[in-house]
């Protein structure tokens, strides 16, 4: 009886089995039902170009957009290589005339293989869903844009022909480099259509869409080639090609154009470029969401700004000139980049000078190793001997002999407020040695942020180590501001293409330098333009002394291939660097003040519109008159005094009796303060 019993239940366990395997299928077929029957209701989607983003500049104006109507060329299937057809559907998609959006064998191969791993390591999706990704503009991995790829791909498939769908796959893929498309890929790569393609050249095609930053030949060649030659396998297996074909499109030779059929230069394209790099390596954005996602970029440009820069250099830099520049303008108080040019031409060469190039900075990194000796006890009148010096290093086996332009010398002791003003190389040479070699390096990196080592030899302290613009004007704006630390800022705010906010800016500062050693240094850079500091040369800004119009402070530098200008206003950062890519030697004695034009002329129109504001002194510093020759506190009998600003308790107590006569007395007596201002003075700095 029991037997019969437990048969009875199982018998019943069966019936309900069955009765629930029924029932779940018939769910699973009304959903079925429910989704082609919502896909047919929905009808078929609009294959519509994608959005372009948007580059807004920092007064909301739209400084540039991803050009799609240059980079994107609609062509039919005939119209493209047949082997760019079949390498791409060997490569991505096999099955694709067979399955219906899905291959569901293909899905569960990838994702026994993921389980494997215990990652994410194989990829399922068929050229259907890939095209239905691209058109829906988003590339996140939620469950939603999952489903959403899902039905949009159910969608295409009811309503469009496999045709239609390749030829629109094939039309919007992106291909890197802003080439979308075959034809703008074909144009771009190998400066031919689409249908001229080689099967070697076409298989190359094929295979960047995986990953175009990695698999494009400008980028990385031998990416390039491997993947090339994986999908000249494919075809082969698949029939496409046969064997022959195979190992002769292998070694055929792939010459690369790597240029755009028809470009345009849009406002401040160097600019751009920064930015959509920002974008993609520092905030993690895809190349295809960058170019055709709709995004909205806000960004620190200064449309006046770079119209000012832009407009100087095409009025200083004669056309027949070779030369060239690298600019840049920042705000000292956040690190914003109101400017820059890369080039004379971003038509004739996009390389970005003002970011990618490393030139030698010349005497521009003197204030960074004056900074540190000021750290370490200098003041403005500290003295050293300027006079034609040879220094001896290992045990005698090496000599280096700095030299002053035009080997000019004092042959006397000079203040390091002078040696700044004249640039005097041997002044600097001594103290980058009595502080130690190691000391620039580490200051130069670790404090002023600058990205290229600055070699631990005795003619770093000239600036022979290779510097960036950016580097090197970020490192003023910390003088500019006081003393605080903020990296270069492009970029404030991104949205998304439905107005969500997917990146701010929040830059904090960082209290670096000492704020009165920091001003102190501001001062002695004011010196350049100042003659009072002419002892037995020039001050090196006295060719631009006559334009500028108020309060600066600055620093060129000059080497054989180099020249530079970097400085600021309380307002404004700015640097210029000139010279020959191929580093030829600056021999013109116009060419040689070109750095300084280009800065002072950018510095005033920039400016024009901006009240004058003077450096403010810091409570921790103290002005007195001192004979700017020796350092000393000036006296009446002083023939040049200069009004002098020491971190307090580091200011010259001795009097400078260097212009009595033999028999008179010294007239030691309170040096020159600075004068008081009136309360309303005081308020109008306050506020400016």
């Amino acid at each position: 009886m029991e037997l019969i019993a437990r048969m009875e239940r199982t018998k019943k366990y069966a019936r309900v089995a069955v009765v629930a395997g029924l029932l779940g299928a018939v769910l699973i077929l009304v959903g079925l039902i429910g989704i082609l029957t919502y896909a047919k209701i929905q009808g078929p989607p609009p294959l519509a170009v994608p959005q372009s983003t948007l580059l807004y500049g920092e007064d909301g104006s739209v400084i540039g957009e991803t050009n799609t109507g240059e980079k994107r060329y609609w062509v039919s299937l005939k119209e493209i290589s047949p082997a760019l057809i079949e390498g791409t559907i060997s490569i991505e998609d096999k099955s694709f005339y067979q399955h219906y959006g899905f291959d569901i064998k293909r899905m569960a191969g990838a994702a026994l293989a993921d389980l494997k791993a215990m990652s994410k390591v194989q990829g399922a999706s068929t050229i259907s869903q890939q095209y239905a990704r691209n058109l829906f503009l988003s590339h996140d991995k939620t469950w939603k844009r999952k489903i959403s790829e899902a039905l949009y791909t159910i969608r295409i498939e009811m309503n469009y022909s496999k045709k239609e769908i390749l030829e629109g796959y094939l039309n919007t893929i992106y291909y890197g480099h802003g080439a979308y498309g075959v034809q703008a890929a074909s144009q771009y790569y190998f400066g031919k259509d689409a249908n001229q393609l080689t099967v070697a050249e076409a298989a190359m095609i094929a295979g960047i869409p995986k990953a175009p930053t990695y698999y494009s030949p400008v980028a990385n060649m031998e990416n390039a080639k491997k993947r090339q030659e994986l999908i000249l396998q494919s075809m082969t297996e698949d029939g496409f090609i046969t064997k022959e074909q195979q190992v002769v499109s292998k070694a055929a030779p792939i010459t690369i154009t790597g240029e755009h059929a028809h470009h345009k230069a849009e406002t401040a394209p160097y600019f751009q470029d920064v930015v959509k790099s920002i974008l993609r390596s520092d905030l993690g954005i895809e190349d295809r969401t960058v170019e055709m996602g709709g995004l909205k970029v806000y960004t620190t440009l200064n449309p006046d700004h770079q119209k000012v820069a832009e407009k100087v250099v095409k009025e200083q830099i004669p056309d027949e000139s070779d030369i060239q520049l690298g600019f840049v303008s920042m705000n000292p108080k956040n690190g914003h980049v109101t400017a820059l040019v890369g080039g004379r031409s971003y038509e004739e060469s996009p390389f970005n000078r003002a970011v990618q190039a490393i030139r030698q900075p010349g005497s521009t990194i003197k204030p960074l190793l004056y900074y540190s000796a000021l750290e370490q006890g200098f003041t403005p009148s500290t003295t050293m001997k300027s006079e034609l010096t040879s220094f001896t290093f290992d045990d005698g086996k090496a000599k280096y002999t700095p030299h002053n332009y035009n080997n000019k010398y004092a042959g006397d002791d000079i203040t390091l407020a002078q040696a700044i003003a004249l640039s005097d190389n041997v002044y600097a040479v001594k103290t980058h040695l009595f502080i130690g070699q190691d000391t620039l390096t580490k200051t130069a990196q670790d404090t002023f942020g600058l990205t290229t080592k600055v070699k631990k030899y005795p003619s770093s302290a000239l600036g022979t180590s290779g510097a960036r613009v950016i580097d090197m004007v970020n490192a003023y704006n910390i003088f500019a501001n006081g003393g605080y630390k903020v990296k270069p800022v492009f970029i404030t705010r991104v949205e998304d293409w439905s107005g969500n906010v997917i990146y701010e800016n929040k830059s904090e500062k960082e209290q670096v330098l000492d704020p009165d050693q920091a001003y102190v240094m501001t001062h002695m850079l004011s010196g350049i333009f100042d003659p009072k500091l002419n002892d037995y040369s020039t001050v090196t800004g006295i060719q631009i002394r006559k334009d500028a119009t108020r309060p600066y402070a600055g620093k060129s530098g000059t080497t054989n291939t180099d020249n530079w200008m970097i400085g600021y206003s309380p307002q404004l950062t700015a640097g210029v660097w000139t010279g020959y890519d191929k580093e030829k030697e600056i021999s013109l004695v116009d060419d040689k003040y070109l750095a300084k034009k280009l800065w002072v002329n950018f510095m005033e129109e920039a400016l024009k519109d901006e009240p004058v504001k003077n450096f403010k002194p810091t409570k921790g510093v103290v002005g007195v008159a001192v004979n700017p020759h020796n350092g000393k506190l000036a006296t009446e009998d002083c023939p040049v005094q200069r009004f002098t600003y020491f971190v307090k308790g580091t200011e010259p107590t001795e009097y400078c009796h260097e212009h009595l006569g033999e028999n008179e007395a010294p007239k030691e007596k309170t040096p020159m303060k600075k004068e008081e201002k009136p309360w309303y003075e005081k308020v109008k700095d306050w506020i400016f």
